[in-house]
Formats: structure tokens, sequence, C-alpha cells
């Protein structure tokens, strides 16, 4: 500010040092950051595959209930809706995913 004593150089170092300590745990930050988004990105993909392999595996058990009642009925389709929303919707998701677990690797 006006009038004041110019700074020390003493005084800059330590703002310097300082500086450097802030950017090297924001730095650290960012990258713990980044490890978990790669985790949860791979966890997700892992996810979608095991339910794509349990949907495979179990086939759709709701294809084979009696729908003359109207309780089954509904529960029925809303089962299929779920599951046909699933199907559409899952493949993009493990794309995404992979696409970002790929970009949020380690740089080599």
């Amino acid at each position: 500010m006006l009038g004041e004593p110019a700074a020390e150089p003493d005084g800059l170092k330590e703002i310097a040092e300082q500086l450097e300590a802030i950017n090297l745990a924001l730095a650290r930050k960012q990258a713990a950051r980044r490890r978990l988004l790669h985790r949860l990105l791979i966890l997700l993909c892992i996810a979608l595959a095991a339910a794509f392999a349990l949907l495979i595996r179990e086939g759709s058990p709701y294809l084979g209930w009696d729908y003359r009642d109207p309780e089954t009925a509904v529960l029925g389709v809303g089962l299929h809706a779920l599951e046909w929303l699933f199907v559409r919707a899952a493949p993009i998701a493990f794309i995404g995913a992979a696409v970002g677990a790929f970009l949020t690797g380690k740089r080599r």
C-alpha cells in the first residue's frame, strides 16, 4: 500500500514457500479426487456387466406369471418396463463409464 515500506526479500520468500505448500496440497487433493473417480467408474462398469450377466442367466421370470390377477399384471408390466429401460440405457452408461475410466487413468 502507499506509504508503507517495501516488503523485504525474506517476506517474499516466506510467501512464496507458503504458496508452494498450498499449491502442492491442492495438487494432491486433485489427484486423490481423480483416483476416486477412476475407481468409481471402474466399479460402475463392473456393476453394469454383472447386472447384464444376471439378467442373461436368470432371464425374465415375470414372463411365466399368471396375468389374470390385476396386481400381478401391474407388477409384471412394471418389471418388464424396468428391464427394458435397463437394457436400453446400460450400454450407453457402460460406454460412458469405460471412456471416463480410460480418461481418468494414469498419464504416462
